[in-house]
């Protein structure tokens, strides 16, 4: 049905897609990514499955983000259940430290027009972010420092902030153990010529 909690999410042939309709070697995308051939060839069998941080990599190499690998990652589903406990990402088993790694799992799984994902722990503040599409930042534990249009923001727990598309920004979790859901309209939705359209209406 559409639980999947018994299944766990296999993001290598969303990266290998991802990688041929940019008509990229494996070589080419080490050297982007600084990661091993023979490891993004793993990743692409799913025969490894990346950390946050090397998906990250990846994500930027091949010019998209980690949330648009791990959408396209499963197919679509009308209803979908992602169970709590199921970390994707990381790849980590329960019962480990909560702060043996940064953790980010997608809340939303296949090629659908929103998404969504939840980031856990301390996050890389020199990670500048630029989506095409807007997004939404809500902090559900914790509180984090997001500079945006040349000015920060201090968020806490309960706190959003909204960001247009195109809008550069940096985030970075203030205090430990933080947990942040990023909602956004996903990339391949035109939702920026949509809104341009609708103003001349």
């Amino acid at each position: 049905m559409g639980d999947h909690k018994e299944q766990p999410l296999r993001v290598g042939a969303a990266v290998r897609r991802r990688r041929r309709s940019l008509e990229l070697t494996l070589a080419v995308v080490a050297e982007r990514s600084g990661l091993s051939v023979p490891f993004l060839s793993q990743i692409e069998n799913d025969r490894a499955r990346p950390s946050t941080s090397s998906l990250e990599k990846v994500a930027d190499a091949l010019r998209t983000t980690a949330v648009e690998l791990l959408a396209a990652a499963d197919p679509a589903c009308s209803v979908d259940v992602v169970r709590a406990e199921v970390v994707e990402v990381a790849g980590q088993l329960r019962g480990q430290a909560p702060d043996a790694e940064p953790r980010s799992r997608s809340l939303v799984r296949g090629h659908h027009q929103m998404h969504a994902s939840e980031f856990t722990g301390d996050h890389d503040a020199g990670r500048e972010f630029q989506y095409r599409n807007d997004q939404l930042m809500y902090v559900a534990d914790g509180a984090v420092e997001i500079e945006a249009e040349g000015r920060a923001y201090r968020l806490g727990r309960g706190d959003t902030l909204y960001l247009t598309g195109g809008v550069r920004h940096r985030w970075r979790a203030t205090v430990a153990d933080t947990r942040v859901v990023v909602v956004a309209v996903a990339e391949h939705i035109e939702a920026v010529r949509d809104r341009d359209r609708g103003r001349k209406r």
